[in-house]
């Protein structure tokens, strides 16, 4: 993995959110999908035949942004972003989201017994994406075997902390929690 210093995508000043007002949801998906569309921004991030790359980006809001390239093959495991709500979106190629449609409990807790019902899987072509809720636990992968993917990624507040579970079948094990110097 390589860290790049931060971007800031040029945006018109009527795009941000006002600054007293925290990004919902639907404001960081905008943001999102308007930074995708940004193509020379896209073709900036150099990309590792390895391991995930990204480059910071200045979110709306205060908000935490990421632009991240997923070389074939690669993939988050299973985690949530805690407290933050956020959004991404596939800029090239195309990613695979597995979620549970399930309220976890937030703390206290190492294994949990998921119940039949709960996974939802969303195919993310160029151009899709969604917004997501605080605790949402999902896995983001690149499936393709010959081509990376680009993403763009936005959190608010900004990552507290993310979670790192590990699953077999119906069972979902709390293993690492990371904190923003872990990753920065």
């Amino acid at each position: 993995m390589s860290v790049s210093p931060s971007v800031s995508p040029s945006l018109p000043p009527s795009a941000a959110p006002a600054a007293a007002s925290a990004p919902t949801q639907a404001d960081l998906l905008d943001f999102v999908r308007r930074t995708a569309a940004d193509a020379e921004l896209i073709a900036s991030l150099p990309l590792d035949p390895d391991g995930r790359t990204w480059v910071r980006l200045e979110g709306p809001g205060g908000s935490e942004a990421w632009l991240i390239g997923w070389p074939p093959g690669s993939g988050t495991g299973w985690h949530d972003h805690a407290d933050s709500v956020g959004a991404f979106l596939t800029a090239s190629g195309e990613l695979k989201e597995y979620s549970l449609a399930a309220r976890l409990p937030t703390d206290g807790w190492k294994t949990l017994e998921l119940t039949e019902g709960v996974d939802r899987e969303r195919r993310l072509s160029a151009g899709q994406g969604r917004a997501f809720g605080r605790h949402h636990v999902h896995e983001v992968l690149n499936e393709s075997t010959e081509h990376h993917a680009v993403s763009v990624h936005a959190y608010y507040p900004p990552l507290p902390r993310i979670r790192r579970y590990s699953r077999n079948g119906q069972t979902l094990r709390l293993e690492q929690v990371e904190r923003p110097e872990d990753w920065q």
